[in-house]
């Protein structure tokens, strides 16, 4: 027999309530204006019933469109670090919270950034509420997760339905050509610039080992889309040196 979760279908009533109030909204109207101009002259009657129907599915329209892919008004943002991906999401408008591992990231963020909200987080065990959220996150994070396929379920928990998944990560050149001049660049470049910058050679090391580690852009696709997400689109980014994953948490 059918059972019907009826948390999950309210839930996914709470997310869509707006575009539902906004359709309801607007064929009211379109009624109310309709039944108002019943003594009107015959032209301007039909006129004005035309355009207050035209505005009606218009706004139906919009509102259906929001319903099917959403905004990002709540972004939550896994291994933010210090803020920067998290200031600039800001930004463009987004209510985000910068989430992080590491204690010592966090508090460097709320002194740069005092107008986002931090929180201490583990990607594998997220400490949110089903759906809390518009959009996840991750930036140059996921190729750390000792566990990406749980951190990815856990991404697409806290996501409401249609909500949006961004994945950028380093990834694998698909040009043989360029991959092989990376290769040595990583090799010889990489290692030489981290003994001049930084005292601290093994963070380099670990660096350029987990990037030759790290699944190629198919692989990783195929991961999303069997731990959760849907309609799974890739683009590499300098010659596939980075390449940005994109996904959307389908309908209960």
């Amino acid at each position: 027999m059918l059972s019907i979760n009826w948390s999950d279908v309210w839930k996914m009533v709470e997310s869509i309530k707006v575009p539902l109030i906004v359709i309801g909204v607007a064929l009211a109207l379109a009624i109310i204006v309709s039944l108002a101009v019943f003594k009107m002259g015959k032209p301007a009657r039909k006129l004005t019933r035309s355009t207050a129907w035209v505005a009606a599915f218009i706004a139906v329209v919009v509102a259906v469109v929001s319903m099917m892919y959403g905004g990002f008004k709540t972004v939550l943002d896994l291994a933010a670090g210090t803020g920067a991906s998290s200031a600039a999401l800001a930004k463009g408008g987004a209510e985000v919270v910068a989430c992080d591992l590491s204690e010592g990231m966090i508090e460097v963020g709320r002194e740069r950034h005092p107008e986002i909200e931090f929180v201490h987080g583990n990607a594998m065990d997220l400490d949110f509420e089903d759906g809390s959220f518009d959009a996840v996150t991750i930036s140059w994070g996921l190729r750390n997760i000792p566990d990406p396929q749980l951190a990815l379920r856990e991404m697409a928990r806290v996501v409401r339905p249609r909500g949006r998944l961004v994945i950028l990560e380093f990834s694998t050149p698909p040009s043989r050509a360029f991959r092989g001049l990376y290769s040595a660049y990583q090799k010889t470049v990489m290692p030489t610039m981290a003994r001049l910058a930084s005292t601290n050679d093994g963070a380099y090391d670990y660096l350029v080992e987990s990037i030759r580690q790290w699944p190629a852009q198919e692989e990783i696709a195929r991961m999303v889309a069997a731990n959760g997400w849907d309609e799974v689109e890739y683009r590499n980014l300098t010659g596939g040196i980075a390449c940005m994953h994109r996904a959307v948490k389908p309908l209960p």
